[in-house]
């Protein structure tokens, strides 16, 4: 199948605006969690762990692979924000859990993202539903 040219300047156009949506929203968490002292990975570990679950569970509640994610869970342990306690059930498996420390900075982070102007501003809830739905079938097709 050949592509026309109008098509491929379609998608050319179409991924310059996905890419610049992503770089405005990736510059203001960073600056957000960073107000915290976090980084984007720490901010998404600390958003997804919402009790106990192993480092494998929470690579793919952040959308990485568990080697990233004990990068990730190493840095928030050092500041006692996450501790690993043993699998109940699992001998081999540790269990990620927030401290009290992690569960405090969590709502921190939750409460700073709630007070943040959102993405969409502008945009009809229809539409949000709307541009949510083609994008999540565009990426569904690749």
């Amino acid at each position: 199948m050949t592509i026309s040219d109008s098509q491929v300047a379609a998608d050319w156009e179409l991924a310059k605006l996905v890419h610049e949506l992503d770089m405005q929203s990736s510059a203001r968490q960073r600056e957000r969690v960073g107000k915290l002292g976090l980084t984007i990975g720490q901010a998404s570990a600390l958003r997804e762990l919402t009790g106990p679950m192993t480092l494998k569970e929470l690579a793919v509640h952040m959308g990485c692979e568990p080697s990233n994610a004990i990068v990730v869970i190493d840095q928030l342990e050092s500041q006692h924000l996450v501790e690993r306690r043993p699998h109940p059930t699992d001998r081999r498996a540790k269990q990620l859990m927030l401290t009290p420390g992690g569960d405090q900075r969590r709502n921190e982070l939750l409460a700073s993202l709630r007070g943040e102007e959102p993405l969409m501003t502008g945009l009809t809830q229809q539409e949000q539903d709307a541009l949510q739905d083609l994008l999540r079938r565009a990426i569904s097709r690749h």
